[in-house]
């Protein structure tokens, strides 16, 4: 089994190459991205392993099946970059749902705390020895109300961890699960009640820029909007107009709506043309991250096997659970 392997990072490589081994199957590692262009390197493969920067749309699509590619195996559970209509029938869409919920919620709670208290700035100071306390005052988090949107396992991950602060959880998701203990409420409720708005729903046409201007105009004054999820789901300049306007407290981002070229890569030495995102970035109220709340090394592993795993069933023609097809009405 041959599986070409599209945007690899160093981090990437150790545990694909060790479950390889124990799976049978080569991974061919590439730097570049999946695009119409860059196809021909799958040649003489299976199938490719892609991560949410890669593109899947139609036309690449067409490419990977005119070379016989039967396989296009996400090792990350969001999908959105795949037109899984033009995928139907021709080749099998596979993904990671579930690798770490716990990672992803520690890193937006990491956030969270250090947006409230100031670390960021701190330690910026320090690292100049400056020692003074001025401008570091910073806000507790017990007795607040911490709004969860989308109560999958991530999303209840951060609600055990924001009750272990002392927190009211308040929970919105269309789909709620009766056994979760959470305190599902109305949309509207959760953004007029949360001091701490924290996203944990995939992308979806019915869920891009869920939080927009009428959005962030409902949301308590002051309160917090925390992305881990999906750039999209929030409306990037609604978000830079709420904080300059002092609607909002902060932000705390793993993610951008514009972020395919820019995260994951090294661009210290150039000058970054998304002014929104140069003008977030400034914000002394705002930590942005390079959408690695998923890295740690449980969860690499974890993406590794299951990747594998999925490889093997399909490629085998046995059935996967963990196969994405196209929603029909």
């Amino acid at each position: 089994m041959k599986m070409a392997f599209f945007d690899t990072k160093p981090y990437d490589e150790r545990g694909f190459r060790e479950a390889g081994e124990r799976y049978g199957i080569e991974y061919r590692f590439f730097e570049t991205k999946l695009t119409a262009h860059t196809c021909s390197l799958a040649a003489g493969c299976d199938g490719v392993v892609v991560f949410v920067s890669d593109t899947v749309d139609r036309e690449v699509i067409d490419r990977l099946c005119g070379m016989g590619i039967r396989l296009v195996a996400l090792r990350c559970a969001g999908f959105n970059n795949v037109d899984l209509k033009a995928a139907e029938g021709r080749v099998t869409v596979v993904r990671v749902p579930s690798y770490s919920p716990s990672a992803v919620a520690e890193h937006a709670f990491a956030l969270l705390l250090c947006l409230c208290r100031r670390i960021h700035r701190a330690y910026l100071r320090t690292r100049e020895f400056n020692f003074s306390l001025n401008g570091l005052t910073g806000k507790g988090l017990k007795g607040k109300v911490a709004g969860i949107v989308g109560a999958g396992q991530i999303g209840r991950a951060f609600a055990e961890i924001a009750a272990g602060f002392g927190m009211e959880v308040l929970a919105y998701d269309p789909f709620p699960a009766a056994d979760s203990g959470l305190a599902y409420r109305s949309l509207d409720e959760v953004l007029k009640r949360s001091d701490v708005l924290s996203l944990h729903c995939p992308l979806t046409a019915e869920t891009r820029h869920m939080i927009d201007g009428q959005a962030i105009t409902a949301m308590r004054d002051g309160a917090v909007l925390i992305n881990t999820s999906r750039g999209a789901l929030v409306d990037s300049e609604a978000l830079l107009h709420g904080l300059r306007s002092g609607k909002l407290g902060g932000a705390c981002l793993d993610v951008y709506e514009e972020e395919t070229e820019l995260f994951y890569e090294d661009l210290s030495d150039r000058t970054v043309r998304d002014e929104l995102l140069a003008t977030l970035i400034s914000l002394p109220n705002v930590i942005v991250t390079s959408h690695q709340a998923f890295l740690t090394e449980e969860a690499l592993t974890a993406i590794a096997e299951i990747t594998s795993r999925n490889v093997v069933t399909v490629l085998k023609r046995e059935p996967c659970e963990n196969e994405v097809r196209e929603k029909r009405a």
